[in-house]
C-alpha cells in the first residue's frame, strides 16, 4: 500500500480526519519561524496526543541546531525530518529515525545521506519547500535506489497525487498546501479524504 504523509498540521481539530483516514505520517513544522505552518513545540505535543498511536509523528525542521534537536527528541515525536544541511556531528546526536528532505537546490547531497543508517527515508520536494509549487517528477524517477522510503512532495493535491506516484515510482506522497482550506488556513477534511482515497486505490 502506498504511503501518505500530511504535513504542516496546526490545529487540534485536524486530528479527527487524520485518525479517520489513518494516514501514515503527520508532520509538524518546528523552529522554522518564516513558515506560516510553524507552531510552538507544546502545541505540536498537544495535537500528537490526539492522534492514533499507529500514526507516525514527524518533527519537520530546517538546518536544526543541537538545542532544537534535543527539544524535539524529548517531545515524543516518532521521527524527525530535516531540510537543508546537517553536520555529521549533529546527525550522530540524533536518536530518532531521520527522513531527509531534498529540493532542487540540494539534491546533489543525496549520495552523502544515503550512506547513513539513521536515515530511513527521503522526501523530494520543489525548489521552495512548502510553497505548493510542482516540479518535474521525471527528473527524480531514475535516481539511485535503495530499500529506504521515498516520498514525492511539491504541488501535490488530490487530483494529481496518483499521477505523481505513477511517474516517480515512489512509495507515496507528502502533502501540505494541497490539502489546505481554500483560504490557506488549516487543513480541509474533504481534501484529505479525497487524497488518501486516491493514493490507497493505487495497486
Amino acid at each position: 500500500m502506498k504511503l501518505v504523509k500530511i504535513c504542516g498540521i496546526t490545529q487540534e481539530k485536524e486530528a479527527d480526519v487524520l485518525n479517520e483516514m489513518l494516514v501514515d505520517y503527520v508532520g509538524f513544522i518546528q523552529f522554522v519561524d518564516w513558515s506560516k505552518r510553524n507552531i510552538p513545540l507544546e502545541d505540536a505535543v498537544r495535537i500528537m496526543r490526539q492522534l492514533d498511536d499507529r500514526i507516525h509523528t514527524v518533527a519537520v525542521t530546517v538546518n536544526p541546531d543541537a538545542e532544537q534537536l534535543d527539544k524535539i527528541q524529548n517531545a515524543g515525536f516518532s521521527h524527525i525530518q530535516i531540510h537543508g544541511t546537517i553536520s555529521e556531528k549533529l546527525l550522530d546526536r540524533i536518536t530518532l529515525p531521520v527522513i531527509k528532505a531534498f529540493n532542487g537546490k540540494d539534491v546533489s547531497g543525496y549520495e552523502r545521506y544515503r550512506k547513513n543508517d539513521k536515515i530511513i527515508g527521503y522526501i523530494f520536494d520543489a525548489h521552495t519547500p512548502g510553497s505548493g509549487e510542482a516540479f518535474d517528477w521525471e527528473s527524480i524517477k531514475n535516481m539511485p535506489r535503495d530499500n529506504k522510503m521515498r516520498l514525492v512532495a511539491g504541488g501535490i493535491h488530490p487530483d494529481n497525487a496518483a499521477l505523481a506516484v505513477e511517474v516517480t515510482g515512489f512509495d507515496g506522497v507528502d502533502v501540505s498546501s494541497g490539502v489546505e482550506n481554500d483560504n490557506g488556513i488549516g487543513k480541509s477534511s474533504e481534501k484529505i479524504r479525497k487524497l488518501v482515497n486516491k493514493i490507497r486505490a493505487i495497486e
